[in-house]
């Protein structure tokens, strides 16, 4: 009766949150890169240089940096139904406001503020997920809702470079339709979160009394197991030494995962394509990188190992296209 309870509780949790995760990180990952395909006419309007561009596109780190940890405090205090919808609604925002810039430090401008209303959009996401799905279900959930990344490079690509081809319509340039048109799906799903998204399992009225018992148990038990083999406290979690050499493995694979995004379209763009064949030629890597992630998933929680099924596709040399966050 326990596996059938499980297998009835998760499929609603997995049908109700996954395609939620997957839709907000695909609008989040959009966001992320579209930068490095406007780059394709916006550098010449804005008069960007290549050491400027990269200055600026990377000003939005420095926003994000100074803006995590505090925005998932705020998050663990006040719920994820409102802190999301505030990151999504904030970043759509500023995110089309990009389209007003017209010259190098009102785009670096825009970038810094856009880092801060989407700091610890994806680490929140995270956490969120942790407060619905067991461990035994954890790589599933993360490498289907991390999903969302190369599909969002895959299908963002022609989406970004063809809204590029609007330009001159109605007098806008095509890299500004393109924040303009791809900032409104963000806004909009921002405010269907506060509608849809539950806190908390013991909340969750889809679920009935006996799936709700047995969910909320469940992780009460881990936590419980967790908290008694050893418990951090906050601030000893910044030196704490795995989180020290994880962060170290992470700055290594997004320093190459992020400079590829924001600079692979200019750098296809020379091979002579034109802006709709490098939207397309974008694609080929990250629908090999979706296809993987779903596999090492499932591997990792089959095998009930998480060392190894980390450190091999992190080792790879096409790994840096498929990191998160």
């Amino acid at each position: 009766m326990d596996d059938a309870l499980e297998r009835r509780t998760m499929r609603k949790v997995y049908l109700r949150l996954l395609p939620f995760a997957v839709i907000c990180y695909f609008l989040c990952y959009l966001d992320r890169i579209n930068v490095g395909f406007a780059a394709l006419t916006m550098n010449k309007a804005l008069g960007l240089t290549p050491w400027s561009y990269g200055f600026a596109a990377g000003a939005f780190f420095w926003g994000y940096f100074l803006f995590e940890v505090p925005s998932n405090i705020i998050l663990e205090r006040v719920g994820a139904r409102l802190w999301i919808a505030r990151i999504m609604i904030t970043w759509g925002l500023l995110s089309g406001t990009t389209a007003l810039c017209t010259g190098p430090w009102s785009f670096m401008t825009v970038r810094f503020f856009l880092g801060l209303a989407e700091a610890g959009f994806y680490p929140g996401i995270v956490l969120f997920l942790t407060y619905w799905f067991p461990d035994r279900h954890r790589a599933r959930i993360n490498a289907g809702f991390t999903l969302a990344l190369p599909m969002a490079v895959a299908l963002g690509a022609p989406i970004s470079t063809g809204l590029l081809e609007l330009d001159g319509l109605v007098g806008v340039a095509g890299w500004q339709w393109m924040f303009i048109a791809e900032a409104v799906p963000t806004v909009l799903v921002g405010i269907v979160v506060l509608f849809y998204v539950t806190d908390r399992p013991t909340e969750a009225r889809w679920l009935d009394d006996e799936e709700r018992q047995w969910l909320t148990g469940v992780l009460a038990h881990e936590r419980r197991q967790i908290e008694a083999a050893q418990t951090i406290s906050f601030w000893r979690s910044f030196w704490e030494p795995k989180v020290l050499l994880l962060t170290l493995n992470y700055l290594g694979i997004v320093t190459a995962s992020l400079g590829m995004l924001i600079f692979l379209p200019q750098i296809v763009k020379q091979l002579g394509l034109t802006n709709m064949q490098v939207g397309w030629a974008s694609m080929i890597p990250y629908l090999c990188g979706a296809l993987s992630m779903v596999v090492w998933g499932w591997a990792s929680d089959r095998m009930g190992e998480r060392r190894w099924n980390l450190s091999g596709p992190a080792s790879s040399p096409r790994s840096a296209s498929s990191s998160p966050d």
